[in-house]
């Protein structure tokens, strides 16, 4: 993520919750807030949802349209930088995450995979605004320690001037609830990405909304 002089600050909820603007309660929004305290609607689909439209570790992977076009511009641009990135996840279906999440229990235990993997009904990747991009040769995907190869460097710097944000960078864990992912990047707009990097880079602080970092009863 792009270094940042202002340092972050968190906003405590109060016990009615945080107080959002209309547009960050609004699943269909660009910039809508999903965390451990929020989940998107029950049965909620993401709208205008089209073909990520980049090269992916799979087929059939869709975004929303302004974040697929964003990150088609990305992409190009990284390329052109000497970068080949890759998409490895993009839209997930409610029943897909849950998938994913009892998968990592198995695994991990429970207490690792609230800190890596979201509860269905609350991963940013219901929205349709959120991809996980890897190095095309595999190096370091979907590790802490993609933070250090040339394409998590590239995505650090140059994410925010196509509208994403890398959403949960390191040292955001108390209040995101997440490990750091230098790879989950979040597409909020330009204007808006660039006010959050501003803010400190942490999506909760910049909105005002209070640290989520586990979830309600």
């Amino acid at each position: 993520m792009a270094s940042s002089s202002t340092a972050p600050t968190t906003v405590a909820p109060t016990a009615a919750g945080p107080s959002l603007a209309p547009l960050h309660r609004d699943p269909d929004s660009l910039q809508v807030l999903v965390n451990k305290h929020r989940p998107v609607p029950a049965g909620w689909t993401a709208p205008d949802l089209v073909s990520a439209g980049v090269v992916g570790n799979r087929q059939g992977m869709l975004l929303r349209k302004p974040a697929a076009q964003a990150l088609q511009g990305m992409v190009a641009a990284a390329r052109a930088d000497g970068i080949e990135l890759i998409l490895v996840s993009a839209h997930r279906t409610h029943d897909y995450q849950a998938g994913l999440y009892s998968n990592s229990i198995q695994r991990n235990g429970q207490a690792h995979a609230d800190r890596y993997s979201a509860r269905p009904g609350h991963s940013e990747h219901h929205t349709g605004l959120a991809a996980d991009l890897a190095a095309a040769d595999g190096t370091c995907t979907l590790q802490g320690c993609f933070a250090d190869t040339p394409e998590g460097a590239w995505i650090a710097q140059h994410a925010v001037e196509h509208g994403f944000v890398v959403r949960y960078p390191q040292g955001s864990e108390p209040i995101t609830g997440y490990g750091a992912e230098p790879w989950h990047l979040r597409f909020l707009g330009v204007d808006e990405a660039r006010r959050v990097m501003e803010a400190g880079g942490i999506v909760e602080t910049a909105w005002g909304a209070g640290p989520a970092p586990t979830y309600l009863p």
